[in-house]
């Protein structure tokens, strides 16, 4: 195995084969010896230099790949060998070895590589920043028409377009080196071409000096345009940079908090998926369909890569020359992304088939009560569950006694209803959803709830239970009862948040008349017991109730959900206990 040599390149340290090297070195002194009498010497081995080494770091993979025999040829292939173009000075003074010299190197350059242009700024031919003549070379036109189209965009546009101007002005790099140029200009980068550009500067220098005189006065104007453009734009130029800036440190700022908390929460939530953290069992009963600790590894990489590159790109702003993070990288983190957001598209819309379809049972049993009778109808919780006697939508996990896992709700729907047949009965609807109909329906029948009657007293279950082989599948209890008119109801007051209903659903029972007996007539409720100060208030309620839930002299107020409506009675009852309260000092104090 040949050693390998540590070297640098044009300010790049490459590991390069011992052969290779030694094969370079003979190459880089054979051009250096070609070029010995010539103008601009240093600066010609510079260039090509400079060239080999971007070569070389296109061609590497990694920064610890050793450069061997098959890359030197590679870029000598592209170069050219030194004694095709050993000229001397007298060369580009002369007319016909100059055409003949043309000629050689065309056909060179023909065995050379096609190169793309790139977008650069052209400080050789610039009055303001270079746009202008970098925008013509890459686009083969007169930089003049360039600058006319400029003007006539920014004229027409109020000034609006030279935003357009600035933003070219920034992003394009000025081309300084002359491979840079000879890049600009879409020319093949090699000896032959770094030599003649920098004999074409060394002219053009030679030239300028020759032609002092008479352009003395000429350049004074022109300079001074010149260096006012060049210094306003400057100033922008700085601002916007510092703005950019600013935005860059933000951008970083944001997206690295954001990449912590979002590995903090992988480590810390993720990872308790090992371990027994009780509220994963509602983590389970969602359903997600994959393990826990997956389904957050794909929700950081499904929100952490775009964060990541955003990161990338905050710190490319605020570092010119910032090193990729390689194209394999880039890749792969890609096809990462896609991959969890792939899965997780796919995980939402089986969680959504699993509810696409509503179940219905419903179960009716007759009570012995007549239009004479009077009914006491109270709910009732359990010692085991908690005693919690109110109405709410959440479904929580609980053990039996058996220590078998099951779902505990209280989202139990109370509705009376009047009924001209002669005796009562009692409707409970079971619901559920699923991802048939079937399932749905079998998920409605799993609900275990409970009525009991005694001497005229009506308990229901203030909560229902299922298996929690059901999941979490919306499930949900409508209890109706049918009183026959006549009859007499006594509803205790911990039934309250359970009627509690939309005009929609026909309950006749109002708030505020729990605790006192009720006559059932034809789709009303009177009340015998009520004070008569307040009937106006019960008719009031129950105008307010049946029409949507407005007042006589207001618009019709929507509520998106039952709790809403039961905070605004609830509202709405302490202020007016307030008033009432004030009324009762007031009267005491006369």
């Amino acid at each position: 195995m040949n050693k390998t040599v540590n070297i640098n390149l044009a300010g790049i340290f490459f590991h390069i084969d011992e052969d290779a090297f030694l094969k370079l070195k003979n190459y880089l002194d054979a051009i250096k010896h070609s070029f010995t009498d010539s103008q601009g010497r240093d600066e010609i081995i510079q260039d090509i230099e400079a060239r080999i080494a971007e070569l070389f770091a296109e061609k590497r993979e990694t920064d610890k790949q050793v450069i061997g025999m098959r890359e030197v040829d590679a870029v000598i292939e592209i170069m050219g060998q030194p004694e095709d173009y050993k000229v001397d000075d007298d060369i580009f003074e002369d007319e016909e070895a100059s055409q003949s010299s043309h000629t050689h190197n065309k056909h060179t350059e023909a065995k050379t590589e096609k190169r793309n242009k790139k977008l650069y700024r052209d400080p050789d031919n610039s009055y303001i920043s270079g746009v202008s003549s970098g925008l013509g070379h890459y686009f083969n036109i007169d930089p003049v028409w360039v600058r006319v189209l400029f003007i006539i965009s920014t004229i027409l546009t109020s000034g609006t377009f030279l935003l357009v101007y600035i933003i070219f002005w920034i992003v394009m790099p000025e081309a300084v080196t002359t491979a840079e140029k000879l890049e600009m200009r879409g020319e093949p980068i090699n000896i032959s071409n770094i030599e003649r550009k920098v004999k074409e500067g060394f002219d053009s220098v030679a030239d300028k000096m020759k032609d002092v005189d008479y352009q003395k006065y000429g350049k004074k104007v022109n300079n001074g345009a010149t260096n006012f453009f060049k210094g306003l734009g400057n100033a922008i130029v700085t601002l916007l940079k510092v703005f950019v800036k600013f935005i860059g440190i933000l951008i970083i700022l944001f997206a690295g908090s954001a990449l912590i908390a979002l590995l903090f929460s992988l480590l810390s939530v993720g990872t308790f998926g090992l371990f027994d953290a009780p509220w994963l069992d509602y983590v389970e009963m969602a359903n997600i369909g994959i393990p826990f600790w997956l389904g957050s590894l794909l929700i950081f990489f499904a929100a952490g890569i775009p964060i990541f590159f955003l990161f990338i790109l905050g710190l490319k702003i605020l570092v010119t020359n910032l090193k990729s993070i390689g194209m394999p990288v880039k890749l792969g983190l890609l096809g990462l992304w896609l991959i969890s957001i792939f899965v997780i598209a796919f995980l939402g819309v089986r969680q959504a088939t699993e509810r696409a379809f509503e179940g219905e049972v419903v179960e009716t049993q007759t009570l012995p009560i007549s239009s004479t009778d009077t009914l006491f109808l109270t709910m009732k919780g359990d010692n085991f569950y908690g005693n919690e006697l109110n109405r709410d939508s959440d479904i929580e996990i609980k053990y039996d006694e058996n220590s078998d896992k099951i779902l505990y709700s209280r989202d139990v729907r109370l509705i009376i209803k009047s009924t001209r047949d002669s005796i009562a009965k009692i409707e409970i609807k079971k619901g559920a959803e699923g991802k048939s109909y079937q399932v749905a329906k079998e998920r409605a029948a799993a609900i275990d709830y409970s009525t009991e009657f005694s001497n005229n007293t009506l308990s229901l279950n203030g909560y229902f239970t299922t298996p929690a082989a059901a999941m979490f599948s919306d499930q949900e209890i409508t209890v109706t009862l049918y009183l026959p008119e006549g009859t007499t109801l006594f509803a205790e007051e911990n039934t309250s948040s359970y009627h509690l209903n939309y005009s929609y659903n026909g309950d006749i029972l109002l708030r505020g008349q729990e605790g006192h007996f009720l006559k059932i007539a034809h789709k009303e409720i009177i009340c015998e017991t009520c004070p008569v100060e307040n009937e106006d208030d019960d008719d009031h309620f129950f105008e307010e109730k049946s029409g949507d839930h407005y007042k006589d002299d207001e618009e019709p107020t929507q509520y998106e959900t039952d709790d809403d409506w039961y905070q605004e009675e609830e509202k709405n009852s302490s202020t007016q206990e307030k008033i009432n309260q004030t009324e009762v000092d007031s009267t005491t104090t006369k």
